[in-house]
Parts: structure tokens; sequence; C-alpha cells
């Protein structure tokens, strides 16, 4: 007979997810920054990085709080994520349309994690983590605040340059 599972451990569970995501997004923003031919695609890659960075510190903030260590779980989604960005790179090298095509891959990046921080924020809240609450929550703004600048520059630059 199967062990019942709790919130608690679907909790956990996303959490390594989220924390191995992370950790390979940081792996991917540099190589996409490199590849981008606009210097405020690239600046924002690299801001995006330096948040990434932060992001990884809070989410070791939530696994001290729940008194476990800081570990990550193979994150099939995000590889796929990541393996679809490689691809735009590798295919539109050159071309009018990498920008455009980076701006879609990172925003796939975003959405997954926006997703992912929400559904641990909604946890955190229906379990009394308060701290961590405010943690995701933190994470979730910036989040959101990328996709944001994505959704801009896509419109204002990479969208009209690849048209």
């Amino acid at each position: 007979m199967a062990t019942e599972k709790t919130l608690n451990d679907l909790f956990l569970d996303t959490l390594k997810d989220i924390y191995y995501a992370e950790k390979q997004i940081v792996k991917a923003l540099p190589k996409m920054a490199k590849a981008a031919q606009s210097a405020e695609l690239a600046a924002g890659f690299q801001q995006h990085l330096e948040e990434s960075e932060g992001h990884i510190d809070r989410l070791e903030q939530v696994f001290e709080l729940l008194g476990k260590p800081a570990r990550g779980k193979t994150c099939d989604a995000i590889l796929g994520i990541i393996e679809e960005g490689k691809s735009i790179m590798d295919e539109f090298k050159g071309t009018v349309a990498l920008d455009a095509g980076l701006v879609a891959a990172a925003q796939a990046v975003e959405h997954y994690e926006i997703a992912r921080y929400g559904t641990l924020k909604s946890w955190a809240k229906q379990l009394g983590l308060d701290e961590a609450v405010k943690l995701f929550d933190a994470t979730l703004n910036e989040e959101l605040a990328t996709d944001q600048k994505l959704t801009q520059l896509g419109e204002a630059q990479a969208n009209i340059k690849a048209a």
C-alpha cells in the first residue's frame, strides 16, 4: 500500500523542483545574454540573472525554515524549456528574428516560474508558513515584472525588427 502523501510532501517536492529550475536558469541566462543582438535585451537577461541568484537565496531560506537541506529535484519541464531556447539560438543565430525568439523563450521560462511560485505561495499560506509566503511573494512580484518587461521589449523592438 502506498504511503499517504500530504500537502507538506507536495510542497517540499515542488520546492525542490523550482530550486533545480532556478539553478538551470542561472546557467542559461549568460548564454542568452551573449546571444542577444539588442543591448537592452542582453542587459535584461543580465539583470534577471542577478534576480535569479536572489531567488535561489530565498528558496534556501525556505528550506531552512522547513529544517530541510536545500536540494533540487530534476525538473524535466525547465530542461525542455531551456532546450527550446537553445534551439532558437542555433536556428535563428544572426537573423532579424533572433531577439524576438529569445524574448519568447525567456517568457516561457518566466511563465513556468510564475506558475510554480504562485502555487508555492498558495500552499505556504495553507500550511501556515507565513515567512515563506513573504519570500515567495517577493520572488513572484519580480517574475511578473520581468515578464512585463519582456513583453514591452518584444512589442517595442524585437517583434518589429523581426517583422
